[in-house]
């Protein structure tokens, strides 16, 4: 079971609409940071920067960092850039102050991706693993969500 509630935690679109709220021609910068070596070993690192406009001149207000490994199943099977980059910008946007009345540095989807790793999901894959009979198979159970 999950030792924190989820609501406690903003999306990161819920962190952009605040932003946008107060700050209009605010702009975020990403930046891949990802090294060969990185690539090497199926990582993802990301930065983000929130530029604000102050006296009509911009300024840096907050960066945000995060990293992903490439996964075989949930969104990191396909999209673990993305997932580092939305994580990014997540911990940027809080850093900044927006995080509306929720707690913590995470964002709601860094913390749900904690939340999977915890929870129990009421199955039994190792039993289910030892009745397969073929790779095929194997690999399909491993590859379900």
């Amino acid at each position: 079971m999950a030792r924190f509630n989820l609501d406690d935690y903003a999306t990161v679109d819920q962190r952009l609409a605040l932003l946008f709220a107060d700050h209009p021609s605010a702009r975020i910068v990403t930046t891949n940071l990802t090294t060969p070596q990185d690539r090497a070993a199926g990582v993802w690192v990301m930065k983000a920067e929130l530029y604000l406009v102050e006296d009509s001149q911009p300024f840096l207000k907050a960066t945000g960092h995060a990293f992903e490994i490439d996964g075989q199943a949930g969104a990191n099977q396909t999209s673990a850039l993305e997932n580092a980059e939305t994580s990014a910008v997540g911990r940027c946007l809080m850093l900044a102050g927006y995080s509306g009345n929720k707690k913590g540095l995470a964002s709601r989807t860094e913390m749900e991706k904690v939340e999977r790793g915890v929870t129990p999901i009421g199955r039994d894959w190792v039993a289910e693993a030892a009745a397969l009979t073929d790779k095929d198979s194997l690999r399909a159970l491993w590859q379900k969500p």
